[in-house]
């Protein structure tokens, strides 16, 4: 299988041999393009054909090659608007009463998650009050440090699973089991409690040919106009995270959602191999969360009296994640242009009032730290995940605040990111020796770089005054600060390296070096006068 999309793709067409094995492909002409076709369907596998045995004799499931109709003049809505079609074609085919997502990079790595969520399904006490299972998002291509901060293991291992005693975690989009009349608008009652004997024995009885051309209308361009898809069945549109929206407003109907995180992962998928992949993620994703608080959706507009206050409460520091970036913000950059300045911002090191900022560090970090290795971490992962948790709010939390208000604004419109997974060699080999990635120019390494240069001056004229000068008793009032700068140093150090140090092609852009330096001294100069 792998050999044939590669030479697919190094081809830019289908192989013949391929088309006729297959009749869908040959719908594939030399006028469709991948935003212009017809809907193609076929039924890979007919499950109700008695001969669709494996090598065991053992009967195969119903398979579908779906390729929704695409057409310029109108919006296909991306993936809310593929799973819509999708949820629809299958309603027709097979009907099952529960539905898997899982994203095209992730496979199935437990072979009894299935079981597992039917279990809470299908509880005789509770069962009747779940709309879907989540499973966690895993990787297995993580380094052992996960270099990127990628594998979420704390939101993974503590914040989601306390989400099941506020009404449920939220869902993120993939390895979740949903139950089919959810997703189609339907409203909780204590009298929806489903026949799962009479679900099982539901049989479509026309034969593949008619149920293929029946079901292709379904994945019409045409089809969704004037209804309620998109809105009130299906996935919801207009939203750069249709699963969180989507998710959140199944449970302001009255349903619960379960969280369950097995010893061994049900769903492996690939994560990003280069921080501007990372970071890009995360702008999609943050943008999307503050359009929700923002809009109609604002957990405590829409969820009232609809979803538990603790609830309301429990989604919103992942709706706020973009506004987050202010805060931080001030706490690199404030703090050292201040120390270039001589101006004190906290107390001095050795005032009884410096005790409280002491204390809030220590016990916050202590605890993270903590929390961390308890989880199967380690030291250098926590390090690394406290360096791109600063990378991330100080470039994609901001990115996305500022294009949200330009959207709010009317000056910029919704898009669709697609993270891009792919890499060549020497990046996979510099990922997997942990080597951080840059590269190439970006508006969120110019941030990063200069932003790693201001600490850098800060903390060099820190240690001017004290060496050069002798001003010790000067820089008691700073201690603080001067702390705080030296940390940041430290943090940045692979962006140091990649400025100044490293020759290969995953280093710092020469462009951004220029601007980094240029800005963090322009800044420092206007502190200075």
């Amino acid at each position: 299988m792998r050999n044939r999309i590669e030479t697919t793709t190094s081809l830019g067409r289908i192989s013949e041999e391929i088309k006729k094995e297959h009749k869908g492909f040959l719908e594939w002409n030399s006028v469709s393009t991948r935003h212009d076709h017809q809907s193609i369907l076929q039924m890979v596998i007919d499950g109700r054909d008695p001969k669709a045995v494996d090598s065991e004799g053992q009967p195969l499931p119903t398979l579908v090659y779906l390729s929704r109709e695409k057409r310029p003049q109108y919006h296909h809505n991306f993936k809310a608007g593929a799973m819509n079609a999708l949820i629809r074609v299958s309603s027709k085919i097979s009907n099952g009463s529960i539905i898997l997502n899982v994203d095209c990079d992730m496979c199935s790595n437990n072979s009894e998650s299935v079981r597992d969520a039917l279990c809470f399904f299908m509880d005789e006490e509770k069962g009747h009050e779940i709309a879907y299972v989540q499973f966690p998002q895993c990787y297995y291509n993580l380094t052992r440090n996960d270099l990127y901060g990628t594998c979420f293991r704390v939101i993974n291992e503590v914040e989601l699973a306390a989400l099941d005693a506020n009404g449920g975690p939220c869902y993120i989009g993939s390895g979740c089991f949903h139950r089919r009349q959810t997703l189609c608008g339907m409203k909780y009652s204590k009298g929806c409690e489903t026949e799962w004997k009479r679900e099982n024995e539901r049989k479509t009885r026309e034969n593949a040919s008619v149920l293929e051309e029946s079901c292709k209308v379904l994945a019409s361009c045409t089809y969704e106009e004037n209804t309620q898809w998109g809105k009130e069945m299906g996935l919801k549109y207009d939203c750069a995270v249709e699963d969180m929206i989507t998710g959140f407003s199944i449970q302001c109907r009255g349903w619960k959602s379960m969280y369950f995180n097995p010893e061994r992962q049900g769903f492996l998928g690939v994560a990003p191999t280069t921080l501007l992949q990372s970071l890009g993620q995360h702008k999609r994703w943050s943008e999307g969360q503050f359009q929700i608080f923002l809009s109609m959706y604002n957990p405590f507009i829409y969820g009232h009296k609809k979803i538990p206050l603790k609830l309301q409460f429990s989604y919103s520091p992942y709706f706020l994640w973009a506004p987050n970036c202010m805060a931080t913000l001030y706490y690199v950059a404030v703090p050292s242009l201040s120390v270039v300045g001589g101006i004190a911002l906290f107390p001095e090191i050795w005032s009884l009032w410096v005790l409280p900022f002491a204390y809030v560090i220590i016990a916050k970090y202590a605890y993270s730290l903590g929390e961390f290795l308890w989880f199967d971490g380690t030291i250098q992962g926590w390090w690394n995940d406290q360096r791109v948790w600063l990378f991330k709010r100080t470039t994609s939390y901001f990115f996305a605040f500022l294009d949200t208000i330009l959207k709010l604004l009317g000056l910029a419109e919704n898009t669709f990111v697609v993270t891009a997974k792919v890499s060549d060699e020497d990046v996979s080999r510099r990922y997997e020796q942990e080597v951080m990635e840059f590269g190439c120019p970006s508006p969120m390494f110019t941030i990063i770089s200069t932003l790693a240069m201001l600490n850098l001056f800060s903390f060099v004229s820190c240690v001017k005054r004290v060496v050069v000068d002798i001003q010790i008793k000067a820089l008691e009032s700073l201690a603080l600060q001067i702390i705080l700068c030296g940390v940041l140093v430290l943090i940045n150090l692979p962006v140091y390296q990649g400025l100044f140090f490293r020759k290969d092609k995953g280093a710092m852009p020469t462009s951004v070096t220029y601007k980094s330096i240029a800005l963090a001294l322009l800044a420092c100069s206007i502190a200075l006068y």
